[in-house]
C-alpha cells in the first residue's frame, strides 16, 4: 500500500478505547497497521450517527464513496485499489484511559500562543520565535506554563534579564496551563477533523499528540 499524496500521509486519526473515549492521536501508518491486524475498527460519522467497519467493509464503502471525493479527505492508492483515510479508529481490546498530560515543550507553547509574541502581538513563523521566562531565570524564574511565553527575537532582545513591568513591557494574556493539548485545540479547527468532536466535546480530555 502507498501513500497518494503528501497531505494524506500528513494527516493523523483518533485513537478509541472499547469504551469509545479518546486516548490518542495516531499517523496513518499506525492506524492502518491496527486495521490489517484486526486490532482496530473504522468508526465513520455522517449525519451525527456512526458506523462500525472493520478493514475490509471499509475497503469496500471506499470503492463505493471514490467517485464522490470531498475536499477535505484523504485517500491512499495502492497497486489495485484506493482506501479513504479514516478520522476515527477504536481499539477493539484495550479499555484502559491513560493517564495524561499536556507536555510542557517548545512546539505545544508556541501553539498555545499562536505563533504570536506575547509582547508585540504579530504573528511570526516558528524559526523567528524564541521562548521568554517573564521572570528571567537569573531571578529565580522557573520553566512552567505560568512562567514561558512565545516571544519575537526583537521583544526578547529589548527585555533581556528583565521583568516586562522593569523593561516598560506589557503581556498581552496572562500565560496559563493548558486543559487541552494546544495542537489537537488546532486540529479541530480544521473541517477533516470535525467528527473527532463528537467524542472529546462532552469530556474533559488531554489526548497526546504522537
Amino acid at each position: 500500500m502507498s501513500i497518494a499524496s503528501g497531505s494524506a500521509l500528513s494527516s493523523s486519526v483518533l485513537l478509541l478505547n472499547r469504551q469509545y473515549t479518546a486516548i490518542h492521536v495516531v499517523d496513518v501508518r499506525r492506524a492502518f497497521v491496527l486495521l490489517l491486524r484486526r486490532l482496530a475498527e473504522v468508526i465513520h460519522i455522517e449525519d451525527g450517527q456512526w458506523t462500525n467497519y472493520d478493514f475490509e467493509s471499509w475497503r469496500e464503502i471506499s470503492e463505493l464513496q471514490a467517485q464522490f471525493k470531498e475536499p477535505h479527505q484523504d485517500w491512499i492508492q495502492s497497486v489495485s485499489f484506493e482506501i479513504q483515510v479514516p478520522r476515527v479508529l477504536r481499539l477493539l481490546h484495550y479499555d484502559r484511559v491513560p493517564r495524561q498530560r499536556v507536555r510542557l515543550n517548545r512546539r505545544n507553547i508556541f501553539a498555545r500562543d499562536g505563533n504570536h509574541c506575547q509582547y508585540c502581538g504579530r504573528r511570526f513563523s516558528t524559526n523567528e520565535l524564541s521562548l521568554d521566562h517573564i521572570l528571567p531565570t537569573c531571578r529565580g524564574g522557573d520553566t512552567s506554563w505560568e512562567n514561558l511565553v512565545c516571544s519575537c527575537v526583537r521583544c526578547n532582545v529589548r527585555k533581556g534579564g528583565r521583568t516586562p513591568q522593569e523593561a516598560g513591557m506589557k503581556l498581552i494574556k496572562q500565560p496559563l496551563r493548558p486543559k487541552r493539548s494546544p495542537l489537537l485545540t488546532i486540529k479541530l479547527g480544521n473541517p477533516k477533523y470535525a467528527s473527532w468532536r463528537t467524542f472529546l466535546d462532552n469530556a474533559y480530555w488531554s489526548v497526546d499528540l504522537r
